[in-house]
């Protein structure tokens, strides 16, 4: 029975029996011949090793990072720890001029978180505010604001995100913040850590004195019905794990269980070296981009199947404080 290519092996011998030898290379030769054809493809051409977003996060040049405007930086105070803030004056430029002006005044010191609702929010400011023989003065504070609830699209350096959104014909990132729009106007999106200003049923009834962030599944339903004002950007654990008020929306009925602020100031009232050291990942970087990317198709060895889709609320802002973070 002929041996597989066994055609070749007679060519083979019918060259050697007319007297002609088989042609062949000598070794340096066939080296050489070797390393200049075309080769079929090696681990060079395999695809890169998958990286975790924390891995890429943690590989980042500096030029990255930014260091977020002192005067648009909270430092809300608790016995807790510190829950810093960042505001959005660039989509709701009368509320955070008003948020500035209450806290340079000292407005929310003493004050409290008065309502922590399951899945939902965390709410702070005068649990009194609407009795007026108890409310305290909201000093040089402006009275009454314009609804802020969304600005125009143009101007805005936009970093869009890929997947679809039920909200939002287009979201994305606008510097720090999670960001919808429908093309010709945007708004700040209520996810997780946003900052929002509570209002009454009119749409300018908000000043920016009762302030909550969102400590649940996104509300999103919210969006371009109140203003949202910043976002927090570390100390969210002093918040969400704050204990549930009563049933329905969880204001507490007893004000001993309220948690109390010792203090909110502007980080641009206190001197440079009091400043906590904080930078915040650039949203239009490439390290994020990949990062999210990262997230939107986890292939690493608990995922089975790559979702290929990320929610704009289920991107973390990545930050870091102090020269020990890389």
């Amino acid at each position: 029975m002929p041996l597989a290519g066994g055609a070749g092996n007679r060519a083979e011998s019918a060259h050697t029996q007319s007297g002609m030898r088989p042609m062949t290379l000598r070794p340096s030769l066939l080296a050489l011949a070797l390393m200049l054809s075309p080769l079929p493809l090696l681990a060079a051409d395999a695809p890169a090793k998958y990286r975790s977003a924390q891995e890429i996060i943690d590989a980042s040049p500096a030029s990255d990072w930014h260091t977020p405007a002192a005067e648009n930086l909270l430092y809300m105070n608790l016995a807790g720890g510190r829950v810093i803030i960042e505001l959005a004056p660039a989509f709701a430029p009368e509320h955070a001029g008003n948020i500035r002006t209450l806290a340079r005044e000292h407005f929310w010191d003493g004050l409290s978180i008065y309502r922590s609702q399951d899945n939902f929010v965390v709410q702070f400011g005068d649990a009194d505010a609407d009795d007026t023989a108890k409310a305290k003065s909201m000093g040089s504070a402006k009275p009454h604001l314009p609804a802020e609830f969304q600005r125009p699209a143009q101007g805005l350096a936009f970093t869009a995100l890929p997947d679809r959104d039920g909200w939002a014909a287009k979201t994305g990132f606008v510097g720090d913040f999670a960001v919808g729009s429908d093309g010709e106007k945007a708004w700040l999106a209520h996810c997780y850590g946003a900052l929002g200003a509570g209002r009454n049923n009119d749409d300018d009834s908000s000043v920016g004195a009762e302030l909550y962030v969102v400590t649940g599944q996104s509300p999103r339903q919210l969006d371009r019905n109140i203003t949202v004002v910043g976002r927090v950007l570390k100390g969210m654990e002093l918040l969400s794990t704050i204990t549930r008020g009563p049933d329905p929306m969880g204001f507490y009925e007893n004000a001993a269980e309220r948690t109390p602020i010792i203090s909110i100031q502007l980080a641009s009232e206190l001197p440079a070296d009091q400043r906590v050291p904080l930078q915040v990942l650039r949203t239009d970087s490439k390290t994020f981009a990949d990062a999210v990317e990262a997230r939107r198709n986890r292939v690493d060895g608990f995922y089975k199947r790559a979702a290929g889709h990320i929610d704009l609320c289920n991107i973390p802002l990545p930050v870091r404080v102090g020269a020990a973070v890389k």
